[in-house]
């Protein structure tokens, strides 16, 4: 009996050997095979996918064989692995142990968007509507509600987001990615804050935010930006308006059409600075670091002025006559191929269609020095259109 058992026993380890050995061949077998695809396609595993549903679905649509090996792998040897959500990359000639290698390492497929410095929030949010990429969440909802969703309700939205270029994958929504731009202006406006000079006129972040705008809006070449920071810190210092057509532009909101007239100059809006003293309640477009720099960082001088030259750099003057003398050298009398923004380096240069308007006086300045006070509720202008940049 005993001779019987042990037969019996040696003869289930054998076929148990044979039957793991089997096994191990097959789970081999399946994984080495090539995913049945003749291009590249993009596998979109669903959030709350899980690899044996994913692997279920590959066979249903023909890319897969052998599907109950490839299930019965995961399960022994990859259980805590969790399955990322978004696109996966499948190539022709990648296996399936190559796909697996995929959902261990989380290498979804990534998309970007671009935010542009200078940008309005109108422009924001056409961007990201016309990106089929990210879900659209926000479709139909005023700029408050959008602030509402992303947590921040009662916060105007214009400035409020970072220019950069964002990654991001599919199952993300836009949102997520504006909540992003968002939390990234906060850090990066901090981080600036707490270096910014000594001479920095302002009492909060918020009236800085509002100054880098009208720097981001007037600087065609970046290393300008203090400069411009400058006069216009100056300006306020003594009384002066910021007489900046940005404002005055932003301000018109849908109704600028590419052309500033003087009747623009002297409609009164919250953001037209040559009727109003101080900064405007609100920035008027996205700001990049740099702008931001300048703006708390100001270069100290005398100029009071400044007019583009034509090639996007400015002429900088100390005095209303010089600066008079500038306007009528390159703004008045301005060459066909004036622009008040650098040429693109690939293409050739297209002249700005703008006509030039002269500033007004500095002596129409109130006598009352204007003071840069604590930001208020922001009124509700229509949003600014497409411009192109202008000179003060």
């Amino acid at each position: 009996m005993r001779r019987k058992l042990l037969v019996l026993l040696e003869t289930g380890l054998v076929l148990a050997g044979l039957l793991l050995g089997a096994s191990a061949w097959k789970i081999n077998s399946a994984l080495e095979q090539p995913l049945n695809i003749t291009q590249e396609e993009l596998l979109d595993v669903l959030s709350g996918s899980t690899p044996s549903g994913t692997f279920n679905r590959l066979e249903a649509d023909g890319v897969l064989q052998d599907t109950f090996w490839l299930r019965l792998y995961w399960r022994f040897n990859l259980a805590a692995q969790p399955l990322h959500s978004g696109e996966y990359r499948m190539l022709p000639g990648m296996s399936a142990q190559g796909l697996i290698g995929l959902w261990q390492r989380g290498e979804v497929v990534q998309y970007s968007l671009t935010l542009v410095e200078g940008w309005n929030f109108r422009q924001v949010r056409a961007a990201l509507a016309k990106n089929d990429k990210l879900e659209q969440t926000l479709a139909g909802l005023s700029d408050s509600d959008v602030m509402n969703k992303l947590g921040h309700a009662g916060v105007f939205p214009e400035g409020r987001f970072f220019p950069d270029t964002y990654r991001f994958v599919r199952g993300m929504t836009d949102a997520d990615l504006l909540e992003k731009a968002y939390e990234r202006l906060d850090d990066v406006l901090a981080k600036e804050w707490s270096k910014r000079s000594p001479d920095a006129p302002y009492t909060e972040p918020y009236q800085a935010l509002i100054m880098a705008s009208l720097v981001e809006k007037e600087t065609g070449v970046p290393q300008e930006r203090g400069q411009i920071a400058g006069v216009f810190v100056r300006r306020m210092q003594i009384g002066m308006l910021l007489q900046t057509d940005p404002t005055v532009i932003y301000g018109l909101g849908e109704r600028y059409n590419g052309k500033l007239t003087r009747a623009h100059l002297k409609e009164p809006t919250p953001y037209n600075t040559y009727m109003i003293a101080g900064l405007p309640p609100t920035p008027i477009a996205m700001v990049g670091r740099e702008a931001i720099h300048a703006a708390l960082n100001p270069v100290s001088g005398s100029s009071l002025y400044f007019v583009a030259r034509g090639d996007g750099s400015h002429v900088f003057s100390d005095d209303l006559d010089a600066h008079n003398s500038a306007v009528r050298e390159f703004q008045i009398k301005r060459r066909a191929d004036y622009r008040s923004s650098p040429a693109p380096a690939n293409g050739a240069a297209t002249p700005d269609t703008q006509a030039p308007i002269a500033p007004a006086s500095p002596d129409t300045a109130p006598e009352a020095r204007p003071q840069l006070l604590p930001s208020q509720p922001a009124p509700a202008p229509a949003p600014s259109a497409d411009e192109p940049q202008s000179s003060q």
